[in-house]
């Protein structure tokens, strides 16, 4: 996949997770994991376009942990929803699966950047 693919799946993902975060209940702990996912997954696709216009190694590394981070944190609040009963596996599942692949994408970049 190269840098173009997952700049589009990357924002694909910000708007999967917040349609999925629109549809949690509007109580009190409803309403704080929809904000806080919105957040983070926004923050995944544009910290990735960060990353595409980093003017350094060093820079592009350190965007690309935050897009790391953030993507983590999508994977964790997708899954204290089901954990808390406010979706089901089916709506929560795939989320989660997408969070923990460009997890792993990520990883193997920085990985990648600092062995150089």
């Amino acid at each position: 996949m190269d840098k173009y693919e997952l700049k589009k799946r990357t924002k694909l993902f910000a708007h999967r997770c917040v349609k999925f975060a629109s549809s949690l209940p509007k109580n009190k702990l409803g309403s704080h994991i929809e904000g806080q996912l919105m957040r983070c997954a926004t923050s995944v696709a544009v910290n990735y376009r960060a990353v595409l216009l980093a003017h350094s190694t060093p820079a592009f590394a350190a965007k690309l942990s935050v897009v790391l981070e953030e993507s983590d944190e999508c994977d964790f609040w997708v899954e204290f929803a089901l954990d808390e009963g406010l979706t089901t596996p089916e709506m929560a599942h795939p989320l989660m699966k997408e969070a923990k692949e460009l997890t792993a994408i990520f990883i193997a970049s920085r990985k990648t950047i600092q062995t150089r």
